[in-house]
């Protein structure tokens, strides 16, 4: 690290006193003066930082945010976006899945991010809303239009500020001014510094056409195509939902409370006068070994803990399949089988190309300390150079055509604009970069997975253990679309790289991969071998329409059977969206808190 990056960290650690206090930011429960909280959130992720905000926009509301990690500021992994591979491990929860057989057994990273900010202060930045079929699906499944496609624009309004990329190049071309907003609190950008790769995806969608053909803008509503990724970055720097929604000049709202290093245990039930329970009580612990700390609202609590560890917190409250719950000795208050039940996840593989030993790649940042030095001194300085983006440059969305989907056997997808697979480039070797060469990685993506019965639960043999790690059940790549799927999404991403374009640039497929393109088997071996979920997990407690006997929480995001209960986050999705899930949770944030202020009359 270089002498500017050193001597900031240094001054940051200064500023920090023994107990931590920034405005409204607290380390312990101790340090928050007595309040009565007419919201208490559980979970400062993307999705709890914004409800934090947004309820707390009215001076008369009080509300806590309690989050189980630590503050965000001064993390330059964190900070710097060309860095989100090599995020400390101390800002994840570490949870893997269990053995997966459709994946040669393998136990399989499931990452999810223990900081303020959430999965926002660790993800790639990838800012896309999804296609619009995916959307209105989501209406039908719940039978709440307000989650259609043209229903949601305003809460996509309210959270985006579109911003000028960090070397402020001219934007024409690359993006659709007209379906973007300028007025929102999370920035939203292009790339900051180009790579040749740029020209070259360019080039081969104008030589390939077809699937390949241009997009001006994935976030239309249908995204199909080649495009310019858009990250949420602001002036080179993460713009996470910490840094966004809780920033300085929100913290210090005197009716805000930000509550971090509390780990979320359950959500307790409290006496009420209707015979529908109650739980309008958190219980947290500074430490895994206790004591444990009660926070009280007298509206609402809402639970924004993310798609792992939500319905964890909700079966450790007895709130879950009721015989499951008896089974490992915790006593069942609600009835909901759905807990945890219905999670949708995408698979992913990253394959890797040669390129030209003459080529300007992003390998060379991670081989190379010196010149890493340098560009964090430059970053620091002038938030500009190549640490300025996010791995990835371009993105392809693709759909099956008709005869490829019959050989499938389905078609998952939600309607025309919704994407089968995606291909994501990046100008190295991710996410570990060897010590030599230059490559380009290329990943592949089952955007309409179909593998079922996925889920997530609590340790049957930890009954009473409720931080032990969750039991993840991806059951990734165990149907014959999903597996099928990645062979031909493989086979089109060798295709696009058949283009003239990239003669120059690309050697060859590297090792691995050049001997999986032999035969069906070895491709199907490869992709077990290396392939995996990946961040992108709704569904694990489901909204469904307010009459379903199933699911977990109503349109409204309230959960069912019980009063003063909401989740907030990308657990409440029932299927997963055919792209990133950035946007989308930070969409069922801004509308979920224009749904409690209508509520309540704030």
């Amino acid at each position: 690290m270089g002498v500017v990056a050193v001597l900031y960290l240094l001054f940051l650690i200064l500023l920090q006193p023994q107990s931590y206090v920034i405005a409204a930011l607290f380390e312990h429960i101790q340090d928050i003066p007595p309040t009565d909280y007419d919201f208490v959130i559980l979970g400062g992720g993307t999705a709890g930082s914004v409800v934090a905000n947004r309820l707390s926009e009215n001076q008369d509301v009080n509300v806590l945010l309690v989050e189980a990690g630590g503050p965000n500021m001064g993390i330059l992994p964190i900070d710097i976006p060309l860095f989100t591979y090599i995020i400390p491990s101390q800002y994840e929860w570490n949870t893997t899945t269990i053995p997966q057989p459709a994946l040669n057994n393998r136990s399989v990273n499931f990452p999810h991010a223990f900081i303020l900010g959430g999965s926002s202060s660790h993800n790639g930045m990838i800012y896309n809303r999804g296609p619009k079929d995916d959307w209105d699906r989501y209406a039908r499944l719940t039978g709440d239009d307000g989650w259609s496609w043209n229903s949601i624009q305003p809460f996509i309004a309210k959270n985006e500020r579109w911003t000028p990329p960090a070397d402020n190049h001219n934007t024409t071309g690359q993006y659709d001014p007209a379906i973007h907003s300028t007025t929102g609190i999370n920035s939203v950008t292009l790339e900051g510094f180009s790579l040749p790769i740029d020209s070259l995806g360019l080039q081969a969608s104008q030589q390939l056409g077809g699937i390949f053909s241009f997009n001006l803008d994935y976030n239309s509503g249908n995204p199909l195509g080649l495009s310019w990724a858009q990250y949420t970055i602001n002036n080179g720097t993460r713009s996470s939902a910490a840094a966004s929604y809780l920033a300085p000049n929100f913290l210090q709202r005197p009716n805000l409370h930000v509550l971090v290093n509390a780990r979320g245990s359950r959500v307790l039930q409290i006496t009420s006068d209707s015979k529908t329970p109650a739980f309008l009580s958190v219980e947290f612990a500074h430490d895994l070994d206790g004591p444990l700390y009660h926070a009280k609202a007298s509206k609402e609590v809402i639970i924004s803990t993310g798609a792992i560890n939500t319905p964890q917190i909700l079966l450790n409250s007895g709130i879950g399949n009721s015989s499951f719950l008896s089974s490992i000795g915790i006593q069942p208050l609600v009835h909901l089988p759905g807990v945890g039940q219905n999670m949708s996840v995408h698979a992913s593989t990253k394959n890797a190309w040669i390129v030209n030993s003459s080529a300007a790649t992003d390998d060379i940042i991670f081989q190379n300390q010196t010149l890493q030095n340098l560009l964090v001194d430059e970053w620091m300085e002038t938030k500009q150079g190549p640490l300025v983006d996010s791995p990835e440059t371009q993105n392809v969305y693709l759909r099956f055509n008709q005869s490829t989907l019959e050989i499938l056997g389905e078609d998952p997808s939600s309607g025309p604009t919704a994407p089968h697979v995606s291909l994501g480039m990046q100008p190295g070797f991710f996410p570990i970069v060897p010590p030599t060469g230059k490559f380009l990685t290329l990943s592949t993506t089952i955007l309409t997975p179909t593998s079922r019965k996925c889920s997530i639960t609590i340790n049957s043999t930890l009954p009473l253990n409720v931080f032990a790690p969750p039991v993840v059940d991806a059951k990734t790549l165990t149907t014959r679309f999903d597996i099928l799927g990645m062979r031909e999404a493989i086979r089109t991403a060798i295709a696009f790289f058949s283009a003239p374009a990239w003669d120059e640039y690309i050697v060859g497929p590297t090792s691995n991969l050049a001997a999986a393109l032999e035969s069906d088997d070895a491709l199907d071996e490869y992709i077990r071998s290396i392939g995996g979920p990946n961040e992108h997990v709704v569904g694990t407690a489901s909204m469904t329409a307010e009459d379903a006997d199933y699911g977990v929480v109503n349109p409204d995001l309230l959960v069912k059977c019980v009063e003063g209960l909401r989740i907030v986050d990308a657990s409440v999705l029932p299927l997963v969206t055919a792209g990133h899930t950035q946007a989308p949770v930070y969409i069922v944030a801004e509308r979920a808190s224009s749904l409690i202020k209508k509520k309540w009359g704030i």
